[in-house]
């Protein structure tokens, strides 16, 4: 049984949360924004018997880019357009998807490019195996340490530093993943090897 009671004590909410369609997209109000996700006034629904929306998006639905706090995403009294994914029948609730709404600014990014081209990047992260470099934004790539100089490198710090602008160039599109894989080595050797690549 749910949480919040069967259809009986609840019947307009339930016939709501039950027509809705998944992929339907909603519009509503942020409500409140909690540690756990962020609940949404849905314009069109009911309102809820004990939370501040019915329509709730989880951190991870919020957005294609990484962030540190909810707040850096979206704010209090702010109008979204989410898509539904679920009825959330313990809850009583429209489990959303902000970013579902939203083109994926890395596929938008993989349309652009192809394999080989070269691009200005800067260096965000080191890592054990490697370092990440930023190369659009809210688009990053990794540069395995075997692809980070053309002589063999122990440390990514040995080489380079966060905050460090350098060229890559593009080893691998993973749309699927969303992944990115970059090579520094390749980006220094003959560079009339890659020039085609520039006016594609």
């Amino acid at each position: 049984m749910s949480m919040m009671g069967g259809p009986a004590e609840n019947p307009e909410l339930w016939a709501f949360l039950e027509s809705l369609h998944c992929g339907e997209v909603l519009t509503g109000t942020i409500t409140a924004i909690e540690r756990f996700g962020v609940f949404v006034a849905l314009d069109d629904g009911p309102g809820h018997p004990v939370f501040p929306g019915v329509g709730f998006i989880s951190f991870a639905e919020l957005s294609w880019r990484r962030f540190e706090a909810a707040t850096d995403v979206v704010q209090v009294g702010q109008r979204v357009s989410c898509e539904f994914l679920q009825f959330d029948t313990w809850n009583l609730e429209a489990r959303l998807s902000l970013k579902a709404a939203q083109p994926d600014p890395f596929q938008v990014f993989a349309d652009t490019i192809a394999v080989g081209r070269k691009l200005p990047g800067r260096v965000t992260k080191l890592i054990p195996f490697g370092v990440f470099v930023q190369v659009a934004d809210g688009i990053e790539g990794l540069v395995h340490l075997r692809d980070l100089a053309c002589t063999p490198v122990e440390d990514p710090a040995d080489v380079v530093q966060v905050g460090d602008e350098i060229t890559v160039v593009v080893t691998e599109i993973d749309r699927e993943r969303r992944r990115l894989a970059l090579s520094r080595r390749q980006s220094s050797s003959g560079s009339q090897h890659w020039r085609h690549s520039d006016n594609e």
